[in-house]
């Protein structure tokens, strides 16, 4: 079941399958109740291209506290569950545009119906998370370890609940820490379920972890047309997930609006401090959404070649560098006003 085959879902007003867009996803790290937090960060989430944002509810009032944030942000918002169904219900009263919940945890029948009954009436869809290190204990024991196998079955207990209750509106994740399973799994469950999957590796540890780990896993899925949404899990704060998901949705030809950077690794022919130039560029492009390409070259053996083929580029040389646009030389720029007439070119084009 490729991207464009798979069931559409709306959370709010965002497609979830049965196209090719790739949803990108993070989750707020703050508690929901501590709520003007909460909007300053998906605020700041938003301007790095987060479309859609999980946030915990733990108690009646982080799921209170839904109704507040939903007025101050601009995507839709996920109300991650779970056990209490009340706490489903009371987010989705406040507004909650998609709920994270496994109805096989939730209780008795009567709580799961009580679940979907809300979910139909306010058109919201439930995600129903299979993560390796939370099987059930059968299924732990008839496999013996967390295997894809395993997974696919817990899965399809849950699933089956929902759509013995006549509900479709279903997303479906399947987490690991171990890339290989993930990939193992997702391509399994590519062939089983009809249902939108959001993609991830779960406790991918630092920026340079995840960034290795959810590369490995996730991108041969991506490049199969296999997974809908997309979260690059970081330990800490959440914006550290955005350039990494954006990266690779890029390098994937699934995102069009996210900047090139091109910056040489410099050698000994490097004759000028080049680092705090590409850094500086590097968090600055997270707020642009343009496909630029903009490269930072080190000497003059591969600068302007690389630069041929920018939008805009700068090709240093010992206080001073070429400034080029589209392979033309427009004027020699100081060090010290390289980021700024980079900036200000990025934003003229």
């Amino acid at each position: 079941m490729k991207r464009t085959e798979t069931r559409p879902v709306m959370a709010g007003n965002v497609q979830i399958g049965g196209n090719n867009h790739v949803v990108v996803q993070s989750m707020c790290s703050i508690r929901t109740s501590h709520t003007d937090e909460v909007i300053e960060q998906i605020l700041e989430l938003e301007k790095m291209g987060c479309e859609l944002i999980r946030v915990s509810v733990l108690d009646p009032e982080d799921a209170k506290a839904i109704s507040t944030i939903k007025k101050a942000i601009h995507i839709p918002l996920c109300a991650d569950i779970h056990f209490d169904y009340k706490l489903a219900l009371a987010a989705i009263e406040a507004g909650a545009d998609k709920i994270r919940l496994n109805p096989g945890n939730i209780g008795p029948r009567e709580n799961v119906e009580a679940v979907v009954r809300a979910c139909k009436a306010h058109g919201v869809p439930i995600r129903i998370g299979i993560n390796s290190g939370s099987l059930e204990k059968d299924i732990h024991e008839k496999y013996g370890k967390p295997t894809a196998e395993g997974m696919i079955e817990s899965a399809r207990r849950h699933v089956d609940i929902l759509e013995d209750l006549d509900f479709h509106d279903i997303v479906l994740s399947f987490k690991s820490s171990d890339p290989l399973l993930c990939m193992e799994v997702y391509r399994k469950a590519s062939e089983v379920f009809p249902y939108p999957l959001h993609l991830g590796v779960t406790e991918a540890g630092t920026e340079m972890t995840s960034a290795v780990k959810s590369t490995l896993a996730l991108g041969p899925l991506l490049l199969e047309g296999i997974g809908n949404t997309i979260r690059i899990s970081v330990n800490g704060d959440a914006r550290r997930e955005m350039p990494i998901v954006n990266e690779l949705l890029k390098d994937c030809r699934l995102k069009d609006d996210v900047p090139n950077l091109i910056a040489c690794p410099t050698c000994g022919r490097t004759a000028w401090n080049m680092k705090p130039v590409v850094d500086e560029m590097e968090a600055w492009l997270q707020t642009v959404h343009k496909p630029v390409t903009v490269a930072i070259m080190g000497c003059a053996v591969n600068g302007p070649g690389e630069a041929k083929h920018a939008d805009i580029a700068i090709a240093g040389g010992h206080d001073e560098g070429l400034l080029i646009r589209k392979g033309k030389i427009i004027e020699k720029v100081p060090v010290s006003e390289m980021t700024a007439r980079l900036k200000q070119e990025i934003e003229n084009l």
